[in-house]
Parts: structure tokens; C-alpha cells; sequence
């Protein structure tokens, strides 16, 4: 192996995983917990249309690969006229993808929650949108931090599949240098080591924020 070639590479696959894997795995997650806590309410409520139409997106984005839906969005969508380019296309199914995940998370979350602490709103006259905004998704936050965390974390690895639109990340960047130089082995493993270093400084992360909200407990 060159070693040379290593120590040259690794700053831009570490670059490109600052600047295009994490930014895409920000975005994606955000605006992913923004459809999740949508679908986690729809699958909560007690209208039994908008309940099935909960569990359906679930069942839909769990039930099909990451992949697949990456595919659909960039290479299927403009055969109906609707063109995205590459980046808008990973948020577009790494968010709904997210989306459908967490929303199992959150809607455990809130369930959480005695039903007690429902019911002492209800009797101060608190309406239930109050109750749920002021009361109930705090503590649910709070609860659901660890398994979204790991959400998270497992997104930033999953952000490697959007290379295959092209889109300017850590993994295709050391695609594009494997390409030029005919060292796979160790440019794949040198962005593996990459993934690496970022999910643990994330769990570290994780951890200390488990440990903060302990303290509200």
C-alpha cells in the first residue's frame, strides 16, 4: 500500500465528510424529526383514517430498502417530469426515510408518558394541544433521545449511499481518488476509518448529552 497516498488523501475525504456528509445528515435528520413527530401524532389519533395512514407511511419506509427510495426520488421521479438534482434527492429520501423511523420512536416517546399527567391537564382546562406541546413533548424529548441519537449516527454511515448520484460526499470522494490511483483497497479503508472517527466523536456526543439530561430526572 502507498502510505504517501494516505496521508495526501485523507485530509480531502475528511473535508468533503465535513463539509457534504455531515451537513446532508444535519438537514436530512432535521427535517426528518419534523415528518416523524407528523406521523407519530397521525399514529396516535384517534381517527381511525388518520391512524392507518400513520402506520401505512411506516409500514412503506420501513418495509422498503434505503436504496430503493433513493432511487425512486433521483432516477424515477423525473420520468413523471419531476426533476431533483443529486443533493435535494438524498434529503428528500434520507428525511423520509429518517421520518419513518423515528416516528415509531417518538410515538413510543409520548406513550411514555402517564396518562396521569394528561388528565391533571384536562382538569385545569388545558386544551390538548397545550398539554401535548407544554407537557407531554418535553418529557417524550427527553426519552427519546438515546434511540434517535442512534438514528442519527446510523444516517451519517448511511449518507455513503448518496455517491451513487453523484453527490459530493466523504465516500465519493475516495472514489474519486481510488479512480485516479487504482489503490482501492486503501482508499476504502482509509474512508471507512473516516465513518469511523466521526461515529465515535458522535457517541461521545450522544453520552454526554444522555448524562445532562439525567440530571432532569
Amino acid at each position: 500500500m502507498d502510505w504517501g497516498l494516505f496521508s495526501d488523501s485523507l485530509w480531502p475525504i475528511v473535508h468533503r465528510g465535513l463539509v457534504g456528509t455531515i451537513p446532508l445528515a444535519v438537514v436530512s435528520f432535521a427535517i426528518g424529526l419534523v415528518i416523524a413527530l407528523g406521523i407519530a401524532l397521525l399514529r396516535l389519533s384517534v381517527n381511525p383514517l388518520l391512524s392507518w395512514l400513520g402506520r401505512a407511511y411506516v409500514s412503506l419506509i420501513r418495509g422498503t430498502p434505503l436504496l430503493v427510495q433513493l432511487f425512486v426520488i433521483f432516477y424515477g421521479l423525473p420520468s413523471l417530469g419531476v426533476v431533483i438534482d443529486p443533493w435535494p434527492s438524498a434529503v428528500v429520501a434520507f428525511s423520509l426515510n429518517v421520518g419513518g423511523y423515528a416516528a415509531e420512536v417518538m410515538r413510543a416517546a409520548i406513550l411514555s408518558v402517564p396518562r396521569g399527567q394528561w388528565e391533571a391537564a384536562y382538569t385545569i382546562g388545558m386544551p390538548r394541544a397545550t398539554t401535548l406541546r407544554r407537557i407531554v413533548l418535553p418529557q417524550a424529548a427527553r426519552v427519546s433521545v438515546p434511540p434517535l441519537s442512534n438514528t442519527f449516527i446510523s444516517l451519517v454511515k448511511d449518507t455513503s449511499l448518496a455517491s451513487l448520484i453523484l453527490v459530493a460526499e466523504a465516500f465519493r470522494q475516495a472514489q474519486v481518488i481510488a479512480a485516479a490511483t487504482s489503490e482501492f483497497m486503501l482508499l476504502y479503508l482509509e474512508v471507512a476509518l473516516v465513518y469511523w472517527v466521526f461515529c465515535t466523536v458522535l457517541s461521545f456526543g450522544q453520552d454526554r448529552l444522555e448524562k445532562v439530561l439525567e440530571r432532569y430526572v
